[in-house]
């Protein structure tokens, strides 16, 4: 439970407009609609990530007032802002997509800087898009302040049960001759069919399941349809929680223990998540100062099993696990199970045992969720790899159905575009690994995610033929024979920045390796060549991001040792 501590619930809001010597905030709020009455109240920030630029954000304004007529239904005073988003889906493919993982981190410092200038006693952050989630949730960590998350929900399926995730590997059966150019026209048409995040068990799915796990929503924000009354609802309780959280005095970081982050794990296990699991849940343990590494993914997965049969992987969309009940049923069966730690705290005041206790057991007949007895897969599909190639680490996405072990000559890329060109134009065959490199938080910068290059591999009929490494990352749609996260990448000088075409390189999952059949001493002549990259932006946003950045095996955060300095390191050994 919450350390015992004096609750203040004006602690905050007071600083700005108590007082002859604050007169002047107080001004400037009336004129944004504050009364008298309302100064005497808890401010409670409204983060809101509506944008018109994408599906995943275009309603979130609108759940946002909701969010606000609960805060002040509850005895709050709520202040809208917002922050931004960009899509994943759009940029995906384009030089665009290395500002995706950058505006995680612009997103959580936007909110940190609002939420801190602003003095709000408490907020509530709402996300759609892939980097909206952990963005808005290392600020609930930074700042520790009472805060809830909502979800802005799912899409609704396309026609034929399309996602986007279609639309991209329908652009590879195109390529392959499988299908004409109206029927890619009537995929691209029809698979999109208005707000909400894409529609399986993609990065945004996974994230808002980790985040309700982690303690952080209320109980069943993760599984809801955008478009829904139970959306509505969700937003108007989170208003009204987080006023009870500012006079109950529970803030984040009593909820995101240690215990909390290998809940979020274990359920973004057994529902089948994206590899960003891995990147995000770092990236928030370290804001909220936890320690968590690499290897505790290896450790819990060893006993979790993957129970949902979900997109990319499986069969069934998110909208279709929301019809049975969402991802409550599974959490109570995992607690049962002894997989889940009961005992924590979560933004509704209560544990999550107690979250749990009245919820039931999924319809009888359906298939989407296994129980414990029967799992797809007895482990863990996120699988960490060690080797020559990634002596820090990478991420495997491996569901079994492309077996455990690959091995084949490697196809090597400098960047994304010269890969999906080569795949869609034919020129990679079975039997081969595609290599994409320098497109870690560093060298892209910004980790793009490989969703067009996998696409078009699913597309034209190679997913169980070929494998793909990188030192960027997955979209949560990818699958297939894919490792990510490669790490150190190889801007700082990585081995997969050493890798030549045709070198012998083994993935096997069961053993955890990812190895190139290379002797130490050719590793080291290889090096001893190796110079860095010339970066691909020298001003801005990205340049900045590129310098602070630090490795993607600890999250790819910018508040801890930027993974540049490993270049200086380099560059001091081959002088040395």
């Amino acid at each position: 439970m919450a350390k015992s501590r004096e609750v203040d619930p004006r602690a905050y809001s007071r600083l700005v407009v108590d007082g002859i010597k604050q007169t002047p905030s107080r001004s400037m709020l009336r004129a944004v609609g504050f009364k008298d009455e309302d100064f005497a109240k808890p401010q409670i920030g409204i983060a809101s990530t509506w944008a018109n630029v994408t599906p995943c954000n275009m309603h979130i304004g609108e759940l946002a007032r909701e969010a606000l007529a609960g805060a002040d239904a509850a005895g709050g005073k709520g202040v809208l802002f917002n922050t931004i988003t960009v899509s994943d889906g759009i940029a995906m493919g384009s030089p665009g997509m290395r500002y995706s993982l950058v505006s995680r981190e612009v997103i959580a410092d936007s909110i940190e800087t609002v939420v801190g200038a602003e003095g709000f006693d408490g907020f509530v952050a709402i996300g759609g898009c892939d980097k909206n989630m952990p963005g808005c949730a290392m600020a609930m960590a930074r700042l520790n302040r009472p805060s809830v998350f909502v979800y802005g929900g799912t899409i609704r399926p396309g026609a034929a049960r399309r996602d986007i995730v279609a639309v991209f590997e329908a652009v590879g059966a195109r390529a392959a001759g499988k299908i004409t150019d109206e029927q890619l026209a009537e995929v691209e048409r029809t698979a999109i069919p208005g707000p909400g995040s894409c529609g399986g068990m993609y990065t945004a799915n996974t994230m808002a399941s980790a985040i309700e796990a982690l303690g952080l929503s209320l109980p069943g924000s993760s599984a809801q349809e955008a478009v829904s009354g139970e959306k509505h609802a969700d937003c108007r309780r989170a208003g009204e929680a987080v006023v009870a959280l500012v006079r109950q005095g529970i803030r984040p970081r009593d909820i995101l223990t240690r215990k909390a982050f290998e809940n979020a794990i274990t359920v973004a296990i057994a529902l089948g998540g994206s590899t960003n699991v891995v990147l995000h849940l770092l990236a928030i343990a370290h804001d909220a100062g936890v320690k968590l590494h690499l290897d505790d993914f290896t450790r819990i997965g060893r006993r979790v099993p993957v129970l949902a049969d979900l997109k990319p992987s499986g069969r069934y969309l998110m909208s279709e696990l929301v019809a049975i009940g969402g991802i409550t049923p599974l959490m109570k069966m995992l607690l049962e199970g002894g997989l889940l730690h009961g005992g924590c705290l979560t933004v509704t005041g209560r544990t999550l045992a107690e979250n749990l206790a009245g919820t039931g057991t999924y319809i009888a007949g359906q298939d989407i969720v296994r129980p414990l007895s029967q799992p797809l897969r007895k482990t863990s599909h996120l699988v960490v790899l060690y080797g020559n190639v990634a002596p820090e680490g990478a991420v495997a996405k491996i569901s079994g159905k492309e077996g455990e072990t690959f091995t084949g000559t490697a196809r090597v890329f400098d960047g994304e575009e010269q890969a999906t060109t080569a795949i869609l134009a034919g020129r990679v065959r079975a039997g081969e690994v595609v290599v994409i490199r320098n497109e870690g938080p560093v060298g892209g910068p910004g980790m793009r995610e490989m969703l067009s290059p996998t696409g078009a591999i699913v597309g034209r009929g190679l997913a169980d033929k070929v494998a793909l490494i990188t030192d960027g990352r997955f979209s949560g749609g990818s699958h297939g024979f894919v490792v990510g996260h490669i790490a150190p990448e190889a801007a700082v000088g990585g081995p997969i920045g050493l890798l030549r075409n045709g070198d012998l390189i083994t993935i096997d999952a069961v053993r955890r390796e990812i190895q190139a059949d290379l002797a130490v001493a050719e590793l080291r002549r290889r090096r001893a060549a190796w110079k860095p990259r010339k970066p691909f932006a020298t001003t801005g946003v990205l340049a900045k991001y590129a310098r602070l950045v630090g490795s993607a095996s600890t999250g790819a955060v910018t508040g801890g040792t930027p993974a540049a300095m490993d270049i200086l390191r380099a560059r001091r050994l081959k002088r040395g």
